[in-house]
């Protein structure tokens, strides 16, 4: 058999200086005699923020910078270095599924009951395991081997073993999003990855949680509605609805610029409680509630945003600056102690006098009660925080 020849391929440049310096082309595309121009270097100032895995600090990280250096050392470039801040986003592991076939057979049992038997621990898809319990109709059309499996349930439910791995096809870990977004929605799905914990940090992937995140959209959904019908109040909102919303308005910003999304979705489900707990349904509360939630789940937000009469997209709203006038308290609950021992709360106004407090204390009903008739030796009050009668 004759052998092909095929000539050795001695241009490495478009793979090394091409994915090594594109950031510096999308400053100076139309440049049709270099690669960017200082001027428009020294304009755009190179990456404010590189977003990616830690695979790239031995990579194309490295790689970057040297061209970068290459090209100022030349004079080419205005910038010295090429990225300003870094992130390494961290892994999302996978939550494994295990079942228990007994040896010699094809009969599994479940988790509680597998040191019963001599058991082989066997990894399972995870797609068809719901909260560690396995869909056992699934499973013997997930593989031709299992069609005619057996199972010794717990209580009429096979439950299966789990650990945390990495995400691999050997390990039938994967999640399909495609399913999750068919089933709960792009934005339950979205919120979901940024809820699993800090950015930086490896997090486990577990189907458990993500149905309290679903409820908190349909909750937020059910502020806009009575029942079936779209209801919302033009009345002038409550200081505490105010405070409410500046709250969440204040934790989020400062979340979105420190990259603490996860905290963030906390806020959010935080906000909608206090909200459906004072059963606000006014515009002047859902409509920044709204434009605040657009970057987590836009979706809905964009759908609800519409049905308050917007022609507009929510992605061109202006996003609500906090106040901090609606978050002073105009009051402060002192926990009442006797000899140390916390008894009852009184509500104060703020900047009411120590003098004042300790005689609305002494001639409290309650305090009645503790003081028995004596009088106490001393009655310490600390300001916006505690009140302390010794006896």
């Amino acid at each position: 058999m004759e052998s092909k020849k095929y000539p050795l391929e001695l241009n490495t440049m478009p793979g090394f200086a091409g994915s090594s310096a594109y950031y510096l082309r999308y400053e100076d595309p139309h440049n049709q005699n270099a690669l960017v121009s200082k001027k428009a270097n020294d304009y755009w100032g190179n990456v404010d923020l590189y977003l990616g895995g830690t695979e790239h600090a031995t990579g194309h990280l490295i790689y970057s910078r040297f061209w970068n250096k290459f090209l100022f050392d030349l004079g080419t470039i205005a910038k010295d270095e090429p990225f300003q801040k870094l992130i390494n986003q961290g892994m999302i592991q996978g939550r494994s599924n295990f079942v228990y076939r007994i040896q010699g057979s094809n009969t599994f049992v479940s988790l509680g009951l597998k040191d019963q038997y001599d058991t082989t621990q066997l990894h399972v898809d995870v797609n068809i395991v719901e909260n560690d319990i396995l869909d056992t109709e699934a499973f013997k059309k997930w593989r031709p081997d299992f069609a005619d499996a057996e199972f010794i349930l717990e209580d009429g439910k096979y439950h299966c073993g789990h650990a945390v791995e990495k995400m691999s096809k050997s390990m039938f870990n994967v999640v399909n999003p495609d399913s999750i977004v068919e089933r709960y929605g792009a934005d339950t799905l979205r919120m979901y990855e940024m809820f699993l914990g800090p950015l930086e940090q490896s997090k486990p992937w577990d189907m458990k949680g993500i149905d309290g995140v679903h409820r908190f959209l349909k909750k937020l959904w059910a502020l806009f509605f009575n029942r079936d019908e779209f209801a919302i109040s033009t009345e002038a909102p409550t200081a505490e609805e105010l405070k409410i919303l500046h709250t969440l308005i204040k934790k989020v910003t400062s979340d979105i610029e420190n990259f603490s999304f996860n905290t963030a979705v906390s806020a959010f489900m935080i906000c909608v409680n206090e909200l459906q707990r004072v059963q606000c349904n006014k515009r002047a509360i859902l409509k920044p509630l709204l434009v605040c939630l657009a970057p987590f789940a836009p979706h809905i937000a964009e759908e609800l945003y519409s049905r308050l009469g917007h022609s507009h997209s929510i992605c061109n709203a202006q996003f609500p600056e906090y106040n901090e006038k609606f978050l002073q308290e105009n009051t402060v609950k002192y926990p009442v102690s006797f000899n140390g021992k916390v008894r009852f709360t009184l509500e104060f106004a703020t900047g009411t006098s120590k003098e004042d407090i300790e005689k609305a204390v002494l001639n409290d009903s309650q305090s009645m009660k503790y003081l028995s008739g004596n009088v106490p030796k001393k009655v310490i009050v600390v300001p916006g925080k505690i009140i302390n009668i010794v006896l």
